[in-house]
């Protein structure tokens, strides 16, 4: 691999991740890069319009975000999905998600907000360990063993109720295969519940995942059953949109 690509990608991911303008000191500590190294790469990051220089601070421009935008805008599912999006946002009165699967994550490429005031909360392009929410439980159910295998060796906990034990995240990928839909219980976010079930493209893969959030006061055992018939049918609809047959996913 060319190393001078490979080190200006990896800082722009940084700066992404940044809540804030960086200096050029605070980021060749952080790539352990020397300085004159890192202010090169900066200097042509900014040459080029995907980085915004201020007073000796570096944040990423609009540029990126318009990049993004247009690959996210390209994924056929999304324009599929959009409308069975509204309709259970409409239905369940819950934030409504649409995430991908990306080593060990999911990203949120589309989502809908709850219209009641206490409800979850993400952003589209935001990221969750798949371990530990719905929509990336049900997409790592659907992965190889290789992949899943390389999740269940880091079961990092985000909250008390987190599964971190192998073995019980093996039967956890089993159940959900078996009915189709997932489920957390608050593991990601304490008292933040969901259900997700997933989209499958024309070879039958797993290309996205449905889910609904919010307060688990609100996604109770005993609703459950009604709200993953909901999201396993909106799911079903988009895939068979897509060109699916579900007749091993139903």
């Amino acid at each position: 691999m060319d190393k001078t690509l490979v080190k200006g990608l990896v800082l722009l991911e940084t700066l992404a991740k940044s809540d804030d303008p960086r200096g050029v000191s605070d980021i060749a500590r952080e790539l352990s890069l020397t300085k004159s190294n890192t202010h090169r790469l900066l200097q042509t990051l900014v040459a080029k319009g995907y980085v915004f220089s201020a007073a000796g601070k570096y944040s990423l421009s609009s540029k990126m975000w318009v990049l993004g935008a247009d690959a996210i805008s390209k994924l056929d599912f999304k324009r599929v999905a959009l409308p069975e999006l509204e309709k259970l946002a409409e239905t369940t009165s819950e934030t409504v998600h649409l995430s991908i699967y990306e080593k060990g994550q999911v990203i949120y490429v589309e989502k809908i907000d709850s219209p009641q005031p206490i409800r979850a909360y993400t952003k589209v392009g935001g990221r969750a360990p798949a371990h530990c929410v719905a929509t990336g439980k049900v997409l790592l159910a659907f992965q190889s063993e290789d992949a899943i295998e390389e999740v269940l060796a880091h079961l990092d906990p985000t909250t008390p109720l987190t599964i971190t034990d192998q073995a019980k995240m093996r039967d956890e990928l089993v159940a959900i295969r078996a009915r189709g839909y997932a489920i957390n219980r608050g593991e990601w976010r304490a008292e933040i519940g969901g259900i997700a079930a997933p989209i499958f493209d024309s070879q039958s893969q797993p290309v996205a995942a449905l889910g609904i959030s919010g307060p688990t006061a609100r996604i109770e055992d005993d609703r459950v059953p009604e709200l993953a018939e909901l999201v396993k049918q909106a799911a079903a609809r988009i895939s068979s949109m897509l060109g699916a047959t579900l007749k091993t996913h139903a």
